[in-house]
């Protein structure tokens, strides 16, 4: 295959996973504000984590070579990874009522970030992690969180893989 068109195809695939993320994020802030469901110190890590993933995706799609695509690829996965960890701990405390994430400890941490301070409506903890609130299809939001996560990881790996295997052969 044509080099451009692989390198054009990969940026396109950076600019959905982009929008995807920011819609999760948009997700969060109408289950906040529109369904007072209040975010918990990981829940805020994850909305960082989605907007780490889409701000290295727009990073990636505009570039205009592999290695600056690779990077930015790199770093989707780590925050994605980052992502599934708080998302992961949150669901073993919601299955685990009698324990807390932390919010003593965490809330502190989470609210001390930069963006707590110049947007605190949207990046400050108001809630519990124990707080399990309504499932969405019979899933939990931690666990719809985690797939996300998980399959974002996914996705990026092996589209990492067959584009240095395409480019290859």
């Amino acid at each position: 295959m044509n080099d451009a068109f692989l390198l054009q195809r990969e940026r396109r695939r950076l600019i959905a996973l982009a929008f995807i993320a920011l819609a999760l994020v948009g997700g969060a802030l109408y289950l906040q504000f529109a369904l007072h469901e209040d975010p918990c110190p990981l829940c805020i890590l994850q909305r960082y984590a989605y907007l780490f993933i889409a701000m290295f995706a727009l990073v990636g799609a505009a570039q205009r070579n592999w290695r600056g695509i690779r990077i930015a690829e790199v770093l989707i996965l780590l925050a994605s990874a980052g992502g599934a960890v708080a998302a992961g701990k949150l669901v073993w405390t919601q299955s685990h009522p009698s324990f807390s994430c932390g919010f003593d400890t965490l809330e502190p941490i989470v609210d001390a970030l930069p963006l707590a301070k110049l947007l605190p409506q949207v990046f400050q903890v108001s809630g519990l992690c124990e707080t399990a609130y309504p499932p969405i299809f019979g899933v939990s939001l931690p666990q719809w969180a985690m797939f996300g996560f998980v399959v974002t990881f996914v996705l990026v790996m092996r589209s990492m893989q067959r584009a240095a295997l395409t480019r290859r052969a």
